[in-house]
């Protein structure tokens, strides 16, 4: 199994743990909402005992009804009565055809109530009910009590604190569930990045190590040979090899730490850069240049690192024709803030989806390969020079656009 593979086999599971995640928050917030249903029925069915008690007390207030003794009881009454006065926690409007309030409960009133004569409200008091009622005659929390045929009344309700607070709850248990989620996702793709950056240092160092030798090798061998008096022209050709080796030995060592920059013009800079890959891209790839003097700048730069950058942006380019087409590399800074660098080819493209994507460790369209020049050339951009590389633009079928952008020092264009 390939880095590509292993990366697509890591971001099914990231799906399918997203979806499954969604899934159980679904359910949970259903069965929350299943609570505040049936305890908002619950309620309602109070508030029907408390209309049908209201009813029955308005009806004996009208005509009292003697027992079989002749005798008027107030054992009804005073049931009635308590059935009412139960109600501490659902606030209650109990009004006339002309919105007169006829009695109200549990509600937070600005001014204190006079207890002797509750319905003697003050202004503020009038003024709050009545925008209570207001509202409530939007509402579902409405029942309409038929005391007689030329009478009736209308009770309204709001829902009660604890069933106000059971129908936010959900929704702060789920607020509490995401942060603590996004804690965590945070978290463990700090530590993967710590690992990784680990496994990117130890491997560039490593590599850088095991160049080394070598590289001595040939070299003593290039004094050897000159010293026999062997053919020049061949030992220049292998002494450039040899500094090729050394510079690419060199690079790997700085990865991992904070490399050495140098004011450096972006012109000159991308031209030094190009000088290898232009003499080995096939003849069928056209390479152009596209500077301007003007709008050459000062930016701080590794050099050897920021020619790794072109380098692989160069050989993706060629990789990506399959070795014929153009490429056209376009230097500019349009403002005082940015130097910008457009690597464009004609290739085959990329597809929107994969514009993030083909920065990720292990990506490749390759039938070889590890997918790791883009994750590099992102790592030097963004780590070591704090600009931005992103896919600017792309078609499938006729080419891609990759842009740098790099800060310009002031006082240097």
């Amino acid at each position: 199994m390939n880095l590509r593979n292993i990366y697509d086999s890591r971001r099914i599971w990231k799906i399918a743990l997203i979806l499954v995640s969604i899934v159980m928050v679904a359910g949970f917030l259903r069965i929350s909402n299943n609570l505040v249903s049936d305890l908002a029925a619950q309620e309602r069915d109070r508030m029907e005992i408390w209309a049908d008690a209201t009813k029955e007390l308005a009806a004996m207030s009208n005509e009292p009804v003697p027992d079989e003794n002749g005798v008027i009881t107030t054992a009804d009454i005073d049931f009635l009565f308590s059935i009412i006065e139960r109600n501490h926690n659902i606030p209650v409007l109990l009004v006339d055809d002309a919105d007169h309030i006829l009695q109200y409960r549990n509600f937070s009133l600005p001014e204190p109530v006079d207890s002797l004569n509750p319905l003697d409200l003050s202004k503020e008091n009038e003024l709050y009910l009545q925008s209570k009622l207001s509202k409530l005659k939007h509402s579902r929390n409405k029942i309409d009590i038929k005391i007689d045929a030329s009478t009736t009344q209308h009770l309204y309700y709001e829902d009660s604190d604890i069933l106000r607070r059971l129908a936010y709850y959900p929704y702060i248990q789920l607020g509490v569930l995401l942060l603590f989620l996004a804690i965590a996702y945070f978290a463990l793709i700090s530590v993967k990045k710590a690992e990784q950056n680990k496994v990117w240092v130890g491997l560039s160092k490593e590599t850088a190590h095991q160049l080394g030798t070598p590289i001595s090798s040939l070299m003593a061998w290039i004094e050897l040979l000159q010293s026999m008096g062997v053919e020049p022209s061949m030992i220049q050709d292998m002494d450039k090899d040899v500094k090729r080796l050394s510079k690419i030995a060199d690079r790997f060592s700085k990865i991992g730490s904070m490399p050495d920059k140098e004011l450096e013009f972006i012109n000159e800079a991308v031209q030094t850069s190009l000088e290898y890959m232009s003499k080995r891209i096939p003849k069928r790839v056209n390479l152009e240049l596209h500077l301007s003097d003007e709008q050459n700048c000062g930016v701080m730069l590794c050099q050897s690192l920021f020619e790794w950058v072109m380098e692989n942006l160069t050989k993706n380019a060629v990789d990506a024709m399959s070795g014929e087409g153009s490429i056209h590399i376009t230097v500019q800074s349009l403002d005082q803030q940015v130097a910008t660098i457009l690597v464009k080819d004609t290739g085959k493209g990329i597809p929107r989806k994969n514009f993030k994507t083909v920065f990720n460790p292990g990506f490749t369209t390759k039938s070889r390969g590890w997918g790791l020049g883009l994750t590099l050339v992102k790592r030097i951009i963004e780590d070591y020079h704090d600009g931005k590389i992103y896919v600017k633009e792309s078609e499938l079928g006729k080419g891609t656009t990759f842009c740098i952008e790099l800060p310009i020092v002031k006082g240097n264009k």
